[in-house]
């Protein structure tokens, strides 16, 4: 796989903003990649190496939903959603997909560049939170561990594919066992105060992540919802 280095691939048909955000992102230390519809985006997403994907819903064949749910079959690389619908249903279905965060067109710029840079530093988070000398490098309850240094979780002697904030909700969580952590709290840990999310994108973030763990939200074995304030690791 060829590597692109700070490169970033938009799956767009939209020709003008591909022009505009080449110009814009090149100025920010990015490369930008454009493919016009889904099925070269997933031929640029395998043959070359990328940052980040940026993804249209409405694409001119696969759309962006096919193109997220065969992206995931092989691939963690993180994606943010870009969407003309302004509907909530398409941010919440990408979510649940594993997209890693949405933005709604017409989008400012520099607000892109704000989700891109979020995005990536939450990947490199648990590396650098392992060269603490009180931070663990793995924190294990039963058969879920979590390794910080690889950033990855494992349960039962399997590797959970988690996105990169289902992965840090999972690290929060059970860094805070046995405390409640409020939405805001989650919020804050997780994403930093960048831009505002709706609370509603962490409920599905975490009923994604119980599907991942085999947790039943009505007898949990792992998180436990506190009715009106967050979330618990109960493991």
């Amino acid at each position: 796989m060829a590597s692109n280095g700070n490169s970033i691939l938009l799956i767009d048909d939209d020709a003008e903003l591909g022009a505009l955000l080449s110009d814009y992102l090149r100025r920010e230390g990015f490369r930008l990649r454009v493919a016009g519809n889904g099925d070269e985006g997933l031929a640029l997403a395998s043959s070359e190496e990328f940052r980040l994907v940026l993804l249209d819903i409405m694409l001119p064949g696969l759309d962006g939903f096919e193109v997220l749910r065969s992206l995931r079959k092989t691939s963690e690389l993180p994606v943010i959603m870009l969407t003309a619908r302004g509907e909530d249903v398409d941010r919440i279905v990408g979510l649940e997909m594993g997209a890693d965060d949405y933005l709604p067109k017409p989008f400012n710029a520099r607000e892109l560049v704000a989700r891109i840079k979020a995005v990536l530093r939450r990947m490199h988070a648990a590396p650098q939170a392992e060269a603490q000398p009180e931070e663990p490098s793995r924190i294990s309850v039963g058969e879920l561990t979590v390794d910080l240094a690889g950033y990855r979780a494992i349960l039962g002697g399997r590797e959970l594919p988690l996105t990169t904030i289902e992965f840090a909700m999972l690290r929060e969580l059970m860094r805070a066992r046995g405390r409640v952590l409020s939405r805001d709290a989650l919020l804050d840990r997780v994403r930093g105060r960048e831009f505002e999310l709706f609370d509603r994108s962490i409920d599905v973030h975490i009923s994604h992540l119980r599907q991942k763990l085999g947790d039943d939200p009505h007898n949990p074995r792992y998180i436990k919802t506190v009715r009106l304030v967050g979330y618990m690791f109960i493991g």
